[in-house]
């Protein structure tokens, strides 16, 4: 009598053998070896678009208060330098930078943000055109310094060294640029665009004061918005 019952072969797991038809397990690659989890992608940082947004407003809010005209130049004494500062103290070079950056393409695209309600480029071919530009070299350096500070130094030598750097940028940086438009677009020499830029002087260095008072206590309060920790 022939036995018909199907010989099942030793290669062929058995239906009820999950083991025998198992892959090998997403953890690990043909060799054996674990493979290495892929990284996630960082998108838009949500932190960095809301405070490049809420300082570019605080520049916009800066220029629109009056400014207090000095002398027959047509340079008023305004809250930007204190505002740009702020922002480059508190954001850092990075974002700081875009947030002047951004207040100036707001400027110079037709939005009446600038001093006086002044909008366009027209603006760099006037006496306020080397401040303007100074903004953004000044947020983005004192940026640096605000950087280098917070991350190496105590905390308690925060408002000293923060106050010194500020003064720095602002003689060399805004103070220098400001004069050299004063010469190119006024034709002034040298002597007369000091002559007309000292008076700004003084209101600057005070307003720096504040601006460094003010950046600390943030930093105190919210010590990830510049000096964030390493994962």
């Amino acid at each position: 009598m022939t036995d018909n019952t199907p010989v099942r072969s030793a290669a062929q797991p058995a239906p009820g053998d999950l083991r025998a038809g198992t892959s090998a397990s997403p953890s690990s690659d043909a060799g054996g070896a674990p493979s290495s989890q892929a990284r996630p992608r960082r998108g838009v940082d949500a932190q960095s678009v809301a405070l490049v947004a809420v300082f570019t407003a605080l520049l916009v809010a800066a220029a629109v208060v009056p400014g207090i005209p000095v002398g027959a130049l047509g340079v008023p004494i305004t809250l930007q330098t204190l505002a740009v500062m702020l922002t480059g103290l508190v954001l850092g070079p990075v974002r700081g930078g875009l947030a002047v950056l951004l207040y100036l393409l707001l400027g110079f695209v037709g939005l009446p943000v600038f001093s006086r309600g002044q909008s366009g480029l027209q603006v760099l071919s006037g006496p306020t055109a080397g401040y303007l530009v100074s903004f953004l070299v000044a947020a983005v350096v004192v940026g640096l310094a605000a950087q280098v500070v917070l991350r190496r130094t105590r905390r308690s030598l925060w408002v000293a060294l923060l106050t010194a750097a500020s003064f720095v940028v602002t003689i060399a940086v805004v103070h220098v640029l400001g004069v050299l438009g004063l010469m190119v677009n006024l034709k002034l020499p040298l002597s007369a665009a000091i002559s007309a830029d000292l008076p700004f002087l003084p209101g600057d260095l005070a307003k720096d004061v504040v601006a460094v008072v003010a950046a600390v206590a943030v930093h105190r309060a919210f010590s990830d918005v510049l000096v964030r920790p390493r994962a």
